[in-house]
């Protein structure tokens, strides 16, 4: 397979082929079983790519299925030169195929699999504002909201609340996440830049979760720069080294 073939493939998969390519591709998927076979593996595989792997088990069930997928590949090529011999030049040709379409989809693998990601990261505690929510429905909205991963009408909550009271460094901590979550990252930044420079208990936190919103707009250096800043005696400590070692 050309390099051109594969960029085809894509291009047919996102929409992005002209109408002429269009059709030229459907009649070339209709003359040349060996480009056929070759898109579906590359189509099946994509699949799995659409948009990132959120967590180990994801990671660990994809790898799977890219296994199964060549394999049964190779199995196919290998059971059908069993019932019908071709050629020495035809069988290096199929093997060619799924060679360069492992090889490909293997970089693709290694280069999202690779790479940490937000979404690796966000698995945020549930948050607790039951002794103040009795008293003010704005609490309740508020961890009720943030819990349920509506963020959106958490900060709403989050802003009645401050204010009232925009001393309340635990809110603002709150805030600030949602704030990432909803890719606010100018506020967001801010916020945790304040709340990592202060001596309140929740520096610590805010230091990791602003190591995590570069993470998340790809600051790489400044994230990294940030998970160095976080403390040994840190609750995110261990998980700021494990992500500083993935990026370095």
């Amino acid at each position: 397979m050309e390099e051109q073939d594969y960029i085809q493939f894509e291009g047919y998969l996102t929409g992005d082929l002209s109408k002429s390519d269009l059709l030229a591709f459907d009649e070339r998927l209709e003359s040349d079983s060996d480009f056929k076979t070759a898109f579906e593996i590359y189509k099946d595989v994509s699949s799995h790519l659409q948009h990132n792997i959120a967590n180990e088990q994801e990671s660990a069930d994809f790898k799977a299925n890219l296994d199964v997928i060549t394999n049964q590949y190779f199995h196919d090529i290998e059971s059908a030169d069993v019932e019908n011999k071709s050629s020495q030049k035809s069988n290096f040709y199929k093997y060619a195929i799924a060679a360069s379409v492992v090889i490909l989809l293997g970089f693709f693998v290694f280069n999202l699999l690779g790479k940490p990601n937000y979404n690796d990261y966000n698995n945020f505690d549930a948050i607790s504002l039951t002794v103040r929510s009795a008293e003010d429905a704005n609490f309740s909205n508020a961890e009720q909201s943030f819990n349920t991963q509506n963020y959106e009408a958490a900060i709403a909550a989050f802003n009645t609340i401050l204010e009232e009271d925009f001393s309340n460094l635990e809110i603002q901590l709150y805030k600030s996440m949602a704030l990432v979550e909803t890719n606010q990252f100018e506020e967001a930044d801010a916020l945790l830049n304040k709340l990592s420079k202060g001596s309140s208990a929740y520096k610590n936190k805010a230091k990791w979760i602003l190591a995590l919103s570069y993470l998340k707009q790809e600051k790489i250096e400044l994230c990294k720069e940030t998970l160095q800043s976080v403390p040994k005696d840190a609750d995110d400590y261990k998980r700021a080294q494990e992500l500083f070692n993935k990026l370095d």
